[in-house]
């Protein structure tokens, strides 16, 4: 099943879920460049980006790019590559309420914020690619 994809996709899962969302943006990026219309991949690297920036205290743009990662992945639901895209979207829609008002807060501010963090799993049964 997971040959399907490549292998750049399998190692983000991986990055994302140990939290190092810098390195998520390297590994999606090479392939989002071949599959600029693939918005599945332009959505998850917009996602790990946005939570680049909240680390680094940049609310607004981590509202920027949660907002669109959602807009970009919405049309993926239910599924797409083995990823259940709701649990995503949800998980986005609790980044951008999780999100203070301002636009931009201190660095050693950020690791006081009671923001979610959440692991993905690819399913490994019922596979539907649905979307576009």
């Amino acid at each position: 099943m997971q040959e399907r994809y490549p292998e750049q996709y399998l190692q983000f899962l991986k990055k994302f879920n140990q939290r190092e969302f810098y390195d998520c943006h390297d590994l999606l990026e090479d392939i989002w460049m071949e599959q600029k219309t693939n918005k599945f991949l332009q959505g998850l690297l917009q996602m790990a980006v946005g939570l680049y920036h909240l680390e680094c205290g940049n609310i607004k743009g981590a509202r920027w790019m949660f907002t669109n990662a959602h807009k970009y992945l919405r049309a993926y639901s239910p599924q797409y590559w083995d990823l259940s895209v709701d649990e995503v979207l949800s998980y986005l829609e609790k980044c951008l309420q999780a999100l203070p008002s301002s636009e931009k807060i201190p660095y050693d501010e950020v690791e006081k914020l009671d923001f979610p963090y959440q692991t993905f799993q690819l399913i490994t049964e019922g596979n539907t690619d649905e979307g576009q």
